[in-house]
């Protein structure tokens, strides 16, 4: 019997934990890597990559797969996009060992799955191709990461250290510019990162709505106690209190006012 706290997340994992692939984010960056090594040999090869639909349902069904490699030149063959590529395949390492900390490879496997069958499906679905589709999971699960581990420090430009959710922050509302200045993507990027919405965005909000009304209920509770140096006995006569002689006794007397033991009426 499940139970009762099993998420959805657990329940998947115990009938289809075999999907699980360890390090995933790991391999699909060294695609990229190796795709960018063909190109530097052969600049070319990229075309057979890209996203055709005509010719994928003709017969070329391997571009549904290299789709996603197609734009792997990284600004062309010189030294100042080799470096980049290595400074972001080491940063993608380390996002993607930081999700399956946090999720499990099983839940984190299911994240990247959706984002690729997703940006698939968004290419399938648009009348011409989507350029850069194989970096929308690099952007999705970095926004993950960012939001699970804000304050994790990088370096940047490997000088000035910065936590990272201002990059995300910065990333983010790059997406939304650019949504928002070109309306015919907006249903692509909402599909595109529609798995860091559910995977991670969403619970954000709820753990911060969850703080909210916990500080909320705590000031609450705090208002109505009564405060401890406020006096619960005042004699109506002497005005001294339970607080300023902790030996006095206190009465009510036939009027209804409180009195100390020395000026109880008779």
């Amino acid at each position: 019997m499940l139970g009762a706290d099993m998420t959805v997340f657990d329940r998947l994992e115990r009938r289809f934990g075999w999907l699980a692939f360890p390090g995933f984010l790991r391999y699909y960056a060294l695609f990229h890597v190796l795709v960018f090594v063909l190109q530097y040999i052969r600049p070319d090869v990229g075309q057979l990559f890209e996203f055709d639909r005509a010719k994928i349902l003709s017969g070329e069904v391997w571009r549904v797969a290299t789709l996603f490699f197609a734009g792997s030149e990284f600004g062309g063959r010189s030294l100042m996009s080799i470096l980049f590529l290595f400074f972001a395949v080491s940063f993608f390492f380390m996002i993607s060992d930081g999700l399956e900390t946090a999720w499990g490879s099983f839940k984190a496997s299911l994240f990247y799955y959706t984002g690729i069958l997703l940006v698939l499906a968004a290419n399938f679905a648009y009348p011409f191709p989507i350029p850069s589709s194989g970096t929308a999971l690099y952007g999705a699960a970095f926004l993950a990461f960012a939001t699970l581990y804000p304050k994790v420090e990088v370096r940047l430009m490997m000088i000035l250290p910065i936590q990272i959710r201002f990059l995300g922050i910065f990333a983010a509302v790059g997406i939304i510019l650019n949504a928002v200045s070109q309306p015919i993507f907006l249903p692509y990027y909402l599909v595109a990162f529609a798995n860091y919405i559910l995977w991670a965005g969403i619970p954000a909000l709820r753990g911060t709505a969850k703080v909210i009304a916990s500080g909320q209920r705590k000031k609450r509770f705090n208002a109505a106690k009564t405060p401890t140096d406020e006096a619960f006995h005042t004699c109506a006569v002497c005005r001294k209190t339970d607080l300023s002689d902790r030996h006095l006794d206190f009465r009510i007397g036939h009027d209804g006012q409180e009195y100390c033991s020395s000026h109880l009426p008779e």
